[in-house]
């Protein structure tokens, strides 16, 4: 699964930026908006890396408490 920041629904080579997604906070749109091609596409690789492992840990912790319950 992939996620994205960015309403992508637009015409290919279009002039407008993209629209952000509405919980976004603006300090986070305005440097993204600021960013060069290839940083964003490292942001990109760092934010899907960071979602990955979060969701992981979110796992983890799940297993942990669902063993913990069985125990009691």
């Amino acid at each position: 699964m992939r996620a994205s920041l960015v309403n992508t629904r637009r015409p290919l080579m279009s002039y407008e930026l993209p629209i952000p997604l509405a919980n976004l906070p603006t300090e986070i749109v305005n440097t993204l908006n600021e960013s060069g091609p290839e940083q964003l596409r490292h942001v990109a690789g760092y934010a899907e890396t960071l979602a990955e492992d979060k969701k992981r840990e979110d796992c983890l912790e799940e297993i942990q408490t669902d063993k913990i319950q069985e125990m009691q």
